[in-house]
């Protein structure tokens, strides 16, 4: 007769990824002429269950160099910007996302300037990032039991099987 046994362990029941694109509006202290340059760092962030659905809060900083009076002089401003992206991932079989749920966050592509330009004086710019999302619950695996068999294979000593080669009988052997 076969017995079972249930082992309880995590596995992923969700995972997707968000491609997103934001405008950031930058406001100077001179009006800008050209920007010479852009990038976005310190990128955090985290994410949560709210209701059955993955909230990622998450900040990154902007830092602009620009010039101003007709590419005279040059200035950098640094702005922090936080987000929060809703993602609604999809779960296999009939799991749900709850409060006991590990939500890993991943930045599958960190956020970018694609985009930059002045608009009335101010800097406007679209950042892109991707997020992966990884939603780890519980699951159960019923697995076979075997009998409570001997399975041991029985070592012989060394001392053991010279006495035993010892008492075969040299004509046996020719």
């Amino acid at each position: 007769m076969a017995s079972y046994k249930e082992i309880v362990t995590k596995t992923v029941i969700g995972k997707a990824k968000k491609t997103s694109k934001n405008e950031v509006l930058i406001k100077t202290e001179q009006t800008p002429s050209t920007v010479l340059g852009c990038w976005v760092i310190n990128h955090t962030f985290k994410g949560n269950n709210d209701v059955g659905r993955v909230k990622v809060n998450g900040s990154y900083d902007i830092n602009v160099w620009y010039s101003y009076d007709s590419n005279h002089k040059t200035a950098v401003i640094n702005k922090t910007f936080n987000y929060e992206e809703i993602m609604n991932v999809p779960i296999k079989n009939t799991d749900v996302i709850t409060d006991s749920s590990e939500i890993i966050v991943k930045s599958l592509k960190q956020p970018n300037v694609i985009d930059v330009k002045t608009v009335d004086g101010d800097i406007k710019l679209v950042i892109e990032k991707e997020l992966g999302v990884e939603v780890v619950g519980e699951a159960k695996i019923r697995v076979n039991i075997e009998d409570d068999e001997d399975d041991y294979e029985e070592i012989i000593d060394d001392g053991e099987v010279d006495n035993i080669i010892s008492q075969i009988e040299p004509e046996y052997l020719n």
